[in-house]
């Protein structure tokens, strides 16, 4: 499935070098997808959860989600007013 949980029968994060966690979540009727790091091997990483695109022009990464709470469970929920959204 899309949406809800997802749980792997076997924890192969260990052969990683690094873990990126991709999530559906809805603003203002629309589908859009957030991009965050779960893991780098390696030195510090971005802790914030992101807005991304993919289209005809490439991937394009928005500000942090800060103004929702709730989207690496599967359940966004918004708190703040209007966010600068990628647009399109």
């Amino acid at each position: 499935g899309l949406v809800g949980q997802r749980a792997a029968p076997v924890d192969l994060t260990y052969l990683c070098d690094a873990v990126l966690l991709l999530r559906f979540f809805e603003n203002a009727g629309r589908v859009r997808r957030a991009i965050s790091v779960i893991k780098k091997r390696v030195g510090a990483h971005e802790d914030t959860i992101r807005e991304f695109r993919i289209s005809a022009e490439g991937v394009a990464v928005g500000q942090p989600l800060d103004e929702f709470r709730g989207i690496l469970t599967g359940a966004p929920v918004f708190e703040g007013k209007h966010s600068d959204l990628l647009s399109g």
